[in-house]
């Protein structure tokens, strides 16, 4: 089937992690001849595919995967640059009749998809190295007075120890002499405005979703994570970068330091991506209501429905 047969131009599959997201993207691929978009900041780096379970050599070969392991763990990715990807992809896709199909649990890669995104320019790496060097010498705090005086109104949505933001708010000051909030006033337009995409979020039982994010991190452990974590550590990247911070990758850090037993380190792990759940339906819930919620079993169905028209 064409996708330029029908009015929606793209499907968004959005979700807690762990809820089945990639299985009801591949099938939904298979079905309509589409191309499936990864839409996870953490599944684009290519040292992680255990421990951020993307998704196999054997599925990926079922159907077009696109934005998955094309970034290098020391590469401080960000939704511009993920947004600049996107729609490439989204441009060959419309060129090629098929259906595109972003899938993963990232809200921030959503939005930016359907409400746009602030026109921030690329930040020079010195400037971005200096402002960490602070960061490390001085802590979050020192820096989050230092960004109220600077940059109030950003300031204020902050938490004190959110150390990345913090320094992303300064980074931008430093390298532009404009703080963030002026910048979010002169955005990039969406690449799927309202109206243009089927959204749903898969919206599963939570005491079934923890119990599978718990097994699932379990199963990660017995396919290789350990292993592929100390792949990772044996390159020595700065601890703030978002590859390092992965669900999981910094307990097992801590565990091939000899600082945790694995049965302890994959406990933490395992409470870590429970607690991302958590938040992921709160994000959803108020940042985008215009995505259905569907319980998992439902959606296929849903889906079939919404591209028949």
């Amino acid at each position: 089937m064409d996708s330029r047969d029908r009015d929606t131009r793209a499907v968004l599959i959005a979700g807690p992690t762990a809820s089945g997201k990639s299985a009801l993207a591949l099938d939904l691929a298979r079905r309509y001849r589409g191309v499936v978009i990864n839409t996870d900041s953490m599944q684009v780096y290519r040292d992680l595919r255990i421990i951020t379970a993307r998704p196999s050599p054997g599925e990926e070969a079922q159907a077009p995967h696109r934005l998955y392991g094309h970034v290098d763990a020391a590469v401080n990715f960000s939704v511009g640059a993920w947004v600049r990807d996107a729609a490439a992809v989204l441009g060959e896709a419309g060129a090629a009749g098929q259906l595109p199909i972003f899938v993963g649990g990232s809200g921030l890669y959503f939005r930016a998809l359907t409400r746009g995104l602030s026109a921030v320019p690329p930040i020079a790496a010195e400037v971005r190295e200096a402002v960490r060097a602070r960061l490390g010498r001085a802590g979050p705090e020192a820096l989050h007075d230092e960004l109220r005086a600077r940059d109030p109104i950003v300031a204020e949505r902050l938490n004190p120890r959110d150390r990345i933001r913090i320094a992303r708010a300064l980074e931008v000051i430093e390298a532009t002499g404009r703080s963030l909030a002026a910048w979010h006033r002169d955005g990039l337009p969406p690449l799927l405005p309202p109206g243009q995409a089927a959204a749903i979020f898969l919206a599963p039982d939570r005491a079934a979703l923890y119990a599978r994010i718990d097994a699932r991190f379990a199963a990660m452990l017995e396919a290789g994570a350990r292993d592929e974590v100390a792949r990772l550590a044996a390159r020595q990247l700065d601890p703030l970068l978002p590859a390092m911070k992965a669900h999981g990758v910094p307990a097992l850090i801590r565990h091939l330091a000899g600082e945790l037993p694995l049965a302890e380190a994959a406990a933490i792990g395992q409470l870590d991506t429970r607690r991302y759940a958590k938040r992921q339906f709160t994000w959803f819930r108020h940042q985008l209501p215009e995505f259905a919620w569907v319980p998992p079993a439902d959606a296929p169905a849903w889906l079939v429905r919404v591209l028949s028209g």
